[in-house]
């Protein structure tokens, strides 16, 4: 006789046990048990562990598979169940881990692999190239590819959210939390009489009557400081959009600044000639903008802007705004704005600016550039890496809500009718900006050290977002690098297999719609160029989202500092302007509310956030794996003491890119 004992955990999501049959068969290199039934009374939400024992006449040589069912007990309601892990000691004493990490319904099954974490071409037995096989077609079948719209990445074929499958899906405590505080804003609104308000605000001071900016220190910051100049230049680096700066050199041909106008502004004898020489002469430009198609209020079409600011690092190492042209082609009606302009002139001027980094933040750096290509990665991964490909094993908790969350979006956020159609641009112009936005996307732009050399930015001071970013980019890129190499032994066996080839054969195709000027690869061939993507795979689910995401209700919040929509048409005279034009040009309470809203859930840390290297499933079995997991995680740990300390040294933190603050996967 030979005896397997079996003890079955159940996941430690909420609601997660289940009270009916389950069903064990263990499989073999020599033969297969027969079907054993574990328990008549399940696993419930109390008991999380079960140990059982499965007992056959012969040994089954080595396990190879085990098949996990699950039938109604009696009358009990119907519940699915999440299974975690199953670990089988042999009669040898031999331990096996088996990996589940699945929701069963009623009258399911699901096949698991235990061991080492293998490639399909170091699978040898029939059995096991079988269940490979079926994994696959299986998952193809759940997760297939559709296409959005012309010239964006392709998504998940799946629209209502009822219909996301278990296993991608929130936790029972985060579906619960969203929908409260859902429900939370919208109460807000109704009791503010917001929902429909065309009212403009007042005041200023007016734009802080919504609760959410109580006890909000950073909005209150921004609010006291959100007119100055240098808090304005300071944004471009430590904002939710520092994707933009970058070094200036030469002065573009369009924008004919001039050195009798930005003279005063320089340090005493200096030109601009000069600073730029010194590397001191940085330029945002939008033009990226030009001639979008905008949103029409009363069939009059608002005008947008695709500014030009150029900025002069001083020698107090501030970082100010010393010209603006709202417009690309300059005019007699298209002036450069300068600092000693009317007060207001001046303000307005910077407000057209932030209002395009607004529009260009959330809809390139944040929904296209992480939300659309993290649902790239992920699908890719469900497709075409079964759960016991070491990549699936290293990738998986960094897909976490990412395709959940992009529904969500999809319904809420962007396409007809959506939150982001009132912005300026409207609903056409945020897709003809994405569309723009990802035939400008380059590999050397996702990867945070090329970027920056590429912007010129490796020397610019207090810029928290590239030294924190590359710190912990440098951090990921070890851990990935010892990961790879402890299963990719050699380039060939990169390039030899065919499953990790067509996971990046379908990122480039259905995410970068085959362009190979992008820089993005095709194929792997060595180790080197495998690591190099894993790594901007892990940093842009995880860092770069955070980046982009985290800080925008501290840096929106306050509506005149990033507003989405201006009703007017910029001007195109200077001294006509005034502060309460300004303020009749700010959204209206409507889009402000919804705006503060929005920007407070998305700032909403839920209970069951996992930080920037948690792997709270056990998918690994090898102590070198499970080793290298906690080096990760105790680097990650260091640099967030490093970054806790500086911050307490500034006057505004910079803490989006500390590790204990960075979400393991884009969830929100």
């Amino acid at each position: 006789m030979a005896e397997y004992t079996l003890e079955v955990n159940t996941g430690s999501s909420l609601h997660a046990g289940t009270l009916d049959n389950l069903y064990v068969t263990l499989i073999g290199t020599e033969r297969q048990s027969e079907r054993t039934q574990l328990t008549s009374f399940g696993l419930n939400d109390t008991k999380k562990v079960g140990t059982y024992t499965v007992t056959t006449l012969f040994s089954l040589g080595f396990l190879l598979l085990l098949k996990l069912e699950k039938d109604p007990f009696l009358e009990s309601p119907e519940k699915d169940w999440l299974c975690s892990t199953v670990l089988v000691k042999t009669p040898k004493e031999d331990e096996i881990l088996f990996p589940c990490h699945t929701w069963l319904s009623r009258g399911e099954s699901v096949w698991l692999r235990g061991g080492r974490a293998t490639k399909a071409f170091e699978d040898l037995h029939p059995r096991l190239v079988d269940q490979r096989k079926k994994e696959l077609v299986q998952q193809k079948l759940m997760y297939k590819w559709r296409k959005y719209a012309e010239g964006l990445p392709y998504i998940l074929n799946i629209d209502g959210q009822t219909a996301v499958p278990a296993e991608i899906s929130f936790s029972f405590s985060r579906a619960f939390e969203i929908r409260y505080e859902y429900e939370a804003g919208l109460a807000e609104l109704k009791l503010k009489d917001l929902i429909n308000s065309t009212e403009q605000f007042e005041s200023f001071e007016a734009f802080k009557e919504f609760s959410w900016f109580k006890k909000a220190p950073i909005p209150e910051y921004v609010s006291e400081h959100w007119k100055e100049d240098d808090f304005f230049g300071y944004q471009f680096l430590n904002g939710v959009n520092p994707m933009v700066i970058q070094l200036c050199s030469k002065l573009p041909s369009n924008f004919p600044v001039t050195e009798e106008m930005v003279k005063p502004f320089l340090a005493n004898g200096s030109s601009l000639t000069a600073e730029m020489e010194k590397g001191n002469i940085f330029i945002i430009d939008y033009k990226i903008m030009k001639g979008l198609p905008t949103r029409v209020i009363d069939g009059k079409p608002l005008a947008s802007t695709a500014p030009l600011c150029l900025l002069y690092l001083n020698p107090e190492k501030k970082l100010l705004p010393i010209a603006i042209q709202l417009h690309q082609q300059p005019s007699e009606d298209n002036p450069i704005f300068l600092p000693s302009d009317l007060e207001s002139d001046w303000l307005l001027a910077k407000i057209y600016v932030r209002n395009a980094d607004a529009i260009h933040g959330s809809t390139v750096s944040h929904l296209l550039r992480v939300h659309l290509l993290a649902e790239v990665y992920t699908l890719s991964t469900l497709r075409n890496l079964p759960m016991n490909h070491p990549l699936h094993k290293l990738l998986i908790p960094h897909h976490r809500y990412t395709l959940q969350i992009n529904i969500i979006a999809r319904a809420r956020l962007y396409g007809p009718g959506r939150f982001l159609g009132e912005t300026s641009i409207g609903t056409d112009g945020v897709e003809e900006l994405m569309r723009r936005g990802l035939a400008h996307v380059t590999y050397t732009s996702l990867c945070l050290p090329e970027d920056i050399a590429a912007r010129g930015l490796e020397s610019i001071p207090n810029f928290y977002f590239r030294d924190d970013g590359i710190r912990v980019w440098s951090i990921i890129n070890s851990f990935v690098k010892a990961m790879v190499a402890y299963y990719y032994s050699s380039d060939s066996e990169v390039s030899s297999d065919s499953e990790l080839q067509e996971w990046i054969n379908e990122i480039f195709h259905y995410g970068f719609l085959g362009r190979h000027d992008s820089g993005i690869p095709s194929s792997f061939q060595t180790v080197e160029e495998l690591i190099k993507f894993v790594t901007m795979v892990v940093f842009t689910s995880t860092s770069q989202h955070a980046a982009v995401h985290s800080g925008q209700f501290d840096l929106q919040g306050w509506i005149p500092n990033a507003p989405i929509v201006l009703y007017h048409s910029p001007p195109t005279t200077k001294g006509q302007s005034s502060m309460e034009a300004i303020l009749a040009n700010l959204p209206n309470k409507s889009t402000a509310g919804k705006s503060i809203s929005l920007l407070w859930r998305f700032s909403r840390k839920y209970s069951d956030f996992l930080s920037l290297g948690t792997y709270p499933e056990q998918r690994f079995e090898e102590p070198a794996a499970l080793q290298m997991i906690k080096d990760f995680q105790a680097e990650l740990s260091s640099l967030s003491v490093t970054i806790s300390n500086r911050n307490t040294e500034l006057e505004l933190p910079y803490n989006y890119l500390n590790p204990k603050e960075i979400e393991n996967s884009v969830t929100s």
